[in-house]
C-alpha cells in the first residue's frame, strides 16, 4: 500500500513538472528577431510596410534571407515601386528549413527551393523559385531561376534560426528578378470606383467622384492605398447625415474611408491597433482601431463599429474592402457620442431633503441609427497580439488535458 502511494504521489510530481515546462511548438516574430541588429534596420522596414513581416510570422519551416543596409541601399536606388519591392522581398523568403548546416550539407551539391514569391501566383512559370549550390571553399551561392542561373548573392552567416521553425540568414547582396521588379500598371481613380460600382458599393463611389477627396485617392495609389467602402444600404441611410456636413465635412469624411498603405486582411488581422487615414491632418486625428472579432475584422471609431464584409480588391497596392456601415469619426459626429454620467451626490446628514414638488423631466433625444452603442468600450488588449519575443511558447491544449487526467488517475489512488 505504502508502495502504490509512493508511486502515485512520483507520478503527480511528474505530470506537475511537465505542465510547468514550455512547449516545444514556438512562435516567430521576424521584426523583433531582425531589430536586434542594426545593420538590417531597412531590410525589416521593408517587410513592415510591404506586409511581408506578418505573413512570415504566420508561416512555418521558411528561411529568411536578410540583406544589409547597403544592399538595401542598390535595390532602393531602382526606385521600384512599393508593389515591385514587396515582390523582390518575397523572394528571399524560402518556403523551406535552411540553417547553416543544412546549407553545407545540401544533398548533390545543389537544391531548388520556393519562394513567398512563387506562392503568391505573381510569378510565372519557375521564376519564383531560387537555386543554392554549394560552391568550393565553403561558400554557398544563390541564384533566381529568371537570372539565367548566375549566382547573385553567397552566405555570409547565420543571424537566428529556431529549428525547423523558422532560420533567417544574411545573404551578401540582393537577389535580382526582372519579373520581380516590372512594376505592375497602377489602377486609376476610374477603374477603383467601377469596382466599388460593380460589387455593392455604388453609392459610396458616386459620392467619391463627385467630390474633390477623389484626387487624394487617386495621388495615392501608386505608392499604396487601402479602401473601406460602406455598402449601398449603409450608404442609403446615411446620406441625410452626409448631407448637412459642411463640404470640408464631406471631403474628411470621404478619406476618413482610405488609409495611404497597402493593407491586405491577413495583415489587418494580425496588425491590430490604431491606423491614420488619408484624412489624418496633424491636431485632427482622424484615426480609427482595426480590431478582431473572431473570424471578422472590424473598423472602430468613437461612434461606430463596421464589420468587413467582403473583399472587392487584394492586389498591391490596392486593397478595397466592403463595409457594412459608414465610418463615423468623432471630429465630424461628437454631438453622437453619449454624455458622460454625471457623478452620484456624496450621502450628507445635513443635506435638505428633496421637495415634493414632482418636475416634468424632458424626454431624451433618440438616438441615432448609427449608435454609439455599437463601439466597443474599455482599453482591454486586442484579441490577436503580436508575439512579445522572437520565440515565445504557445500553449498546448492537448497536452493540458492529458496531463490534468494524469493528475486524477494519480489522486485516486493515493
Amino acid at each position: 500500500m505504502q508502495l502504490r502511494r509512493a508511486a502515485a504521489a512520483a507520478a503527480v510530481v511528474l505530470s506537475l513538472s511537465l505542465l510547468l515546462l514550455p512547449s516545444s511548438t514556438h512562435a516567430h516574430n521576424i521584426t523583433h528577431i531582425l531589430e536586434k541588429n542594426p545593420d538590417f534596420s531597412t531590410f525589416n522596414h521593408y517587410l513592415t510596410v510591404t506586409q511581408l513581416a506578418p505573413e512570415i510570422n504566420r508561416r512555418e519551416t521558411i528561411t529568411v534571407c536578410a540583406v544589409d543596409n547597403a544592399g538595401m541601399s542598390d535595390l532602393l536606388s531602382k526606385h521600384l515601386t512599393i508593389g515591385a519591392i514587396k515582390k523582390v522581398l518575397s523572394l528571399h523568403v524560402l518556403l523551406d528549413y535552411f540553417d547553416a548546416k543544412k546549407l553545407h550539407q545540401i544533398t548533390d551539391g545543389t537544391a531548388l527551393a520556393a519562394t513567398m514569391f512563387q506562392a503568391t501566383g505573381s510569378a510565372t512559370g519557375s521564376a519564383g523559385f531560387v537555386n543554392i549550390t554549394d560552391l568550393k571553399g565553403g561558400k554557398v551561392g544563390f541564384s533566381p531561376q529568371d537570372n539565367g542561373d548566375v549566382v547573385s548573392a553567397t552566405f555570409v552567416k547565420s543571424v537566428e534560426a529556431i529549428p525547423y521553425n523558422i532560420s533567417v540568414i544574411q545573404i551578401s547582396s540582393i537577389l535580382p528578378s526582372p519579373e520581380a521588379e516590372a512594376p505592375a500598371p497602377a489602377p486609376s481613380v476610374t477603374n477603383i470606383t467601377a469596382l466599388m460600382s460593380a460589387h455593392g458599393c455604388k453609392i459610396f463611389a458616386e459620392t467619391l467622384l463627385a467630390n474633390p477627396a477623389e484626387k487624394t485617392f487617386e495621388d495615392n495609389v501608386e505608392s499604396g492605398l487601402t479602401i473601406f467602402c460602406p455598402s449601398d444600404d449603409a450608404m442609403k441611410g446615411f446620406l441625410p447625415k452626409y448631407k448637412n456636413l459642411t463640404a470640408a465635412g464631406k471631403q474628411s469624411l470621404l478619406e476618413y474611408h482610405g488609409t495611404p498603405i497597402y493593407q491586405s486582411l491577413p495583415g489587418l488581422k494580425s496588425s491590430n491597433g490604431l491606423t491614420n487615414t488619408l484624412a489624418t491632418d496633424g491636431a485632427s486625428k482622424f484615426d480609427f482601431d482595426v480590431q478582431n472579432d473572431g473570424t471578422d475584422v472590424t473598423i472602430v471609431t468613437k461612434i461606430v463599429t463596421a464589420k468587413i464584409l467582403n473583399t472587392l480588391v487584394d492586389e498591391q497596392p490596392l486593397a478595397i474592402y466592403e463595409l457594412n456601415k459608414v465610418l463615423m469619426p468623432k471630429e465630424l459626429f461628437k454631438g453622437s457620442l453619449p454624455p458622460a454620467p454625471a457623478p452620484a451626490p456624496e450621502a450628507d446628514a445635513e443635506s435638505p431633503k428633496p421637495s415634493k414638488k414632482k418636475h416634468k423631466s424632458k424626454a431624451a433625444p433618440a438616438a441615432p441609427s448609427d449608435s454609439p452603442a455599437d463601439a466597443p468600450g474599455g482599453d482591454g488588449d486586442v484579441a490577436d497580439q503580436t508575439a512579445n519575443g522572437d520565440g515565445a511558447a504557445r500553449f498546448n491544449g492537448g497536452r493540458f488535458v492529458a496531463i490534468i487526467l494524469s493528475l486524477w488517475v494519480g489522486f485516486l489512488q493515493l
